[in-house]
């Protein structure tokens, strides 16, 4: 595949969170003209990584086409080392059973556990928003492209990618440990709720955390 610029692959990185975005949209959020977008968004048609639809009409006018990215695009996000996750996970349950696959999880868990806590703020002293701004650096850290959104009074974890999605899909107990892990590493006083699930056929994972009454 061409190489692709800087300007083209932020493009790319941005339609992978927002889904849909007009050329006008995009140059003002990167500083760029709508002439100058369109060149890379063309470019970037001709290679197969994003696609466009019409928009909605609004008052008269042609409406500006939304981009989005293009399934081929998927590649340019790769998950870590999914097939070799896979088989590592087919090969402990034939190995110990499922019961000793469930004991891998349970250690992972327990792993991943204590460094959230140990980087996480104290949900004594910090505030829900903090935290879950903070689990999105570490997510994003780790591969998921996450961010923490604001809805009302609660907080959106939005991960726009999963790089294990692969390895989930054969063992369903790390999309469960995930949602558990968030409970225990945000804390006591909030609840997390799934709203969003990408082996669910969704285009993303969410959780929802609100502060208990």
């Amino acid at each position: 595949m061409t190489e692709l610029s800087d300007a083209k692959r932020r493009i790319l990185d941005r339609l992978k969170v927002v889904e849909h975005a007009t050329a006008p949209e995009l140059a003002e959020l990167f500083g760029l003209t709508d002439t100058a977008v369109r060149q890379h968004l063309e470019v970037l048609e001709e290679l197969e990584l994003v696609e466009r639809s019409p928009s909605e009409p609004k008052g008269r006018g042609r409406p500006p086409a939304r981009w989005r990215l293009a399934p081929a695009a998927n590649a340019l996000f790769p998950d870590h080392h999914a097939e070799l996750a896979v088989d590592l996970l087919s090969a402990i349950r034939t190995a110990h059973g499922q019961s000793g696959l469930d004991r891998v999880l349970d250690a992972r868990f327990a792993g991943q556990l204590a460094t959230y806590r140990e980087v996480l703020p104290d949900p004594e002293t910090a505030s829900v928003r903090v935290r879950v701004r903070r689990l999105a650096d570490i997510r994003s850290a780790e591969g998921y492209l996450a961010e923490a959104v604001s809805d009302g009074d609660a907080m959106v974890l939005v991960e726009h990618h999963c790089p294990i999605c692969e390895a989930a899909g054969s063992c369903p107990g790390l999309c469960r440990a995930e949602l558990d892990l968030f409970r225990a590493a945000l804390g006591d006083d909030v609840t997390v709720e799934r709203t969003q699930h990408l082996l669910s056929g969704d285009a993303r994972c969410a959780y929802r955390v609100t502060k208990r009454p």
